[in-house]
């Protein structure tokens, strides 16, 4: 576990910080651009000594201010990935894997680099240089590199940052690698909700350099006071949903999760496949009856039990639908509908609204044809 606490002045702003880090989880460090996000990794690293408070890896601690305790980075076994990969241009890919290679078992085992190689799927480039690879195998490489130091710890600072959209698709399942087959403690810094969305076991949303909010990421992407940091064009809910079923000849799956099923295009998985379905608010709209003679497969009966309004022309909704689901009207439709807390309600699901750049748990190259 990874439990932090510190206070630091910063030319641009004060960073003031709590909170821990459960083993062999992935944590998110979620913010915009300036909030304190590479600051606070990099006191935990050591590359930025805070002015007060304390860094503890589990029963070791690295920092304490009170204590008069600093540990060099180097000595805190503590493995940092770049946003970009930072590697040896002279040196080859098994050199470049094997540069700080320790023997040292972590988590009761050791990393080795043929299960590195493995994982990360790097055999066929051992031997080329870093200028004949991809950005994706680069960032693979880099995964690579620092699990080779046998860390405790892995921290990783916008690691996808400058790779296009295409490539994240072939990092984004090593990185949960890490976590379910090496049992790292991650701590992941992005400022894309999709990808936090897709790794996070929780997220700590920062602004300012301070904590604005902690918790479960289903919990914080449904609160309705918190859009105008999550980011209102993606707010909306994160369904926890497993494959029911399968349908071969529409190629349709139902998604089961707390208060039915979601029925989606494309996704031919196992049975009990765990998968986050992230449904934005903007692509729910909502009838006062419920619908027939409609293209759209997924309509949810619930109840209103929140109404945001941030004073602008839209209003954006928390529905019960046995799970928390958001929905955005304008606030004529509000009026028009008579709309309320307290009010049943339907909510139909538009063909746009499972993101896939965020659906957890796999990754799903096949683009859906209607939901």
């Amino acid at each position: 576990m990874l439990e932090i606490s510190f206070n630091h002045n910063f030319a641009e702003f004060r960073v003031e910080l709590e909170f821990k880090a459960e083993a062999g989880s992935i944590t998110s460090l979620f913010g915009r651009s300036g909030t304190g996000k590479t600051s606070v990794i990099n006191m935990i690293a050591g590359l930025t000594k805070p002015e007060i408070g304390y860094v503890k890896v589990g029963s070791d601690v690295l920092f304490d201010s009170t204590k008069g305790i600093n540990v060099p980075p180097e000595q805190r076994q503590l493995g940092y990935i770049f946003q970009d990969s930072r590697l040896f241009p002279h040196l080859n890919v098994r050199n470049n894997l094997l540069y700080g290679a320790k023997s040292s078992a972590i988590n009761g085992q050791e990393i080795t680099f043929d299960r590195v190689v493995d994982v990360l799927d790097i055999g066929a480039l051992l031997e080329r240089k870093p200028t004949n690879l991809s950005g994706g195998e680069k960032q693979r490489v880099a995964i690579g590199r620092a699990l080779l130091s046998q860390p405790r710890l892995l921290m990783m600072d916008e690691p996808l940052a400058s790779i296009d959209v295409q490539l994240r698709s072939e990092i984004l399942p090593f990185i949960e690698e890490l976590r379910d087959t090496f049992g790292l403690t991650v701590i992941y810094v992005s400022h894309a909700i999709e990808e936090v969305i897709r790794l996070a076991d929780k997220m700590v949303l920062l602004t300012n350099g301070s904590k604005a909010a902690e918790g479960d990421v289903e919990e914080i992407m449904s609160r309705l006071d918190l859009h105008p940091l999550t980011g209102r064009f993606d707010a909306g809910a994160v369904l926890s949903t497993k494959v029911a079923s399968y349908d071969p000849e529409y190629d349709l799956a139902e998604l089961a999760f707390e208060g039915g099923n979601l029925r989606v295009t494309g996704v031919d998985l196992p049975m009990g496949t765990p998968l986050r379905a992230h449904i934005r608010a903007r692509d729910v709209s909502l009838m006062l009856e419920r619908p027939v003679g409609t293209s759209v497969l997924n309509v949810f009966e619930g109840r209103i039990i929140e109404v945001g309004d941030e004073g602008g022309p839209q209003l954006d909704l928390k529905i019960d639908i046995g799970s928390a689901l958001l929905a955005r009207v304008t606030r004529k439709s509000f009026n028009d509908l008579d709309l309320s807390v307290g009010k049943t309600v339907f909510a139909m699901v538009k063909a746009v609204a499972f993101d896939r750049r965020s659906l957890g748990g796999q990754i799903v190259t096949k683009r859906p044809d209607s939901i």
